[in-house]
């Protein structure tokens, strides 16, 4: 009886760290357009209207900020969360579930690729 896996080749690293990459790039680019709305960068407000125009878009954009905000860090910690598993690429424990050692299933990965635990241990946790 053949043994299983317990961790994947360097030819499967290689494939799951060209896709982080590519989900690395794409979420910096979104990352930075995220920020620029917040910082103003590509402000086209309503600065020079009048001032009944102004006061009914200070509540509209205090809203609209702050989801910004939240939709930055979110995108940052998605961010974090795939160079973590570039780490674990070199150190070649990627897709090793952090619950029972197991190997995480590609399919997994590839839908989330800084997956740390497998699916059934993601479903044994929120019960």
């Amino acid at each position: 009886m053949a043994k299983p896996k317990n961790k994947f080749s360097d030819q499967e690293l290689g494939e799951f760290k060209e896709l982080i990459l590519g989900k690395l790039k794409e979420a910096k680019e979104d990352y930075s357009l995220l920020i620029g709305s917040l910082s103003h960068n590509d402000d086209h407000g309503t600065n020079d209207t009048g001032r009944t125009f102004n006061m009914m878009e200070d509540g509209s954009e205090t809203l609209s900020r702050e989801e910004l905000a939240q939709l930055a860090a979110r995108q940052e910690k998605f961010i974090n969360n795939l160079q973590a598993a570039l780490v674990r690429i070199e150190n070649k424990t990627y897709g090793i579930c952090r619950v029972n050692g197991t190997l995480i299933r590609k399919e997994r990965l590839r839908l989330v690729p800084h997956a740390t635990m497998s699916i059934d241990a993601k479903n044994a946790q929120n019960k």
